[in-house]
């Protein structure tokens, strides 16, 4: 682990891959540090926010550093299923670079578990990892300067709902009115890490 300050409110973790970005994501928030508010893990870093009044940076530091963090598993925060019509645009072409047939990629979009790793990019956007390793696609090469809210996408292992219009450039398979980010919800977003995803497919 590295960790690098940021300011007197929080510290930045980092670490190898994903797996171990998780592991550490769980197990500091098993451990409730004192003053530590919030957690926001990603791809191979936990930001930690804490509060000055009650910890340091050099304290938390010190006390994650000592942890015993297990494996990269996130604790289930159950299961959200989310209805897809799938005619994406590059639902073709993502047929094509895998070498099977359209209906094939949706077979194994849909009956995958994904599971909400963390968010980013944008508010409600999570990153799904999925459980069929064959799903996965490259980005691609020109991103859109526009992708509507409710697209279905996939990108290097990932499967993902744009919550909002958003430039972007994953692949787009299908689209979805479920709303993944609703500031009248508690918490607004849908998921949040270790919220399980299954996708259903759905004519309409």
């Amino acid at each position: 682990m590295r960790f690098r300050r940021c300011g007197r409110e929080a510290v930045l973790v980092e670490v190898a891959d994903l797996d171990a970005a998780l592991a550490l994501y769980e197990g500091v928030r098993a451990a409730r540090l004192p003053g530590v508010l919030d957690l926001v893990p990603a791809a191979r870093t936990v930001l930690v926010r804490l509060d000055p009044a009650v910890t340091s940076p050099a304290r938390v530091r010190h006390r994650i550093a000592g942890l015993a963090v297990g494996e990269g598993r996130l604790a289930d925060r159950g299961t959200v299923e989310i209805p897809v019509r799938y005619d994406g645009d590059d639902l073709a072409e993502v047929a094509d670079h895998l070498g099977v047939t359209a209906d094939e990629v949706v077979a194994r979009h849909t009956s995958s578990t994904w599971t909400a790793a963390f968010a980013g990019f944008a508010p409600g956007f999570a990153y799904l990892t999925g459980d069929d390793p064959r799903l996965d696609v490259p980005r691609r090469a020109t991103p859109r300067t526009r992708i509507p809210a409710g697209a279905v996408a996939l990108a290097g292992g990932f499967s993902a709902v744009y919550p909002a219009d958003t430039p972007g450039g994953w692949q787009l398979i299908g689209r979805t009115t479920t709303r993944l980010w609703d500031v009248d919800r508690d918490p607004p977003a849908l998921l949040v890490p270790g919220t399980r995803v299954r996708f259903r497919r759905a004519d309409r």
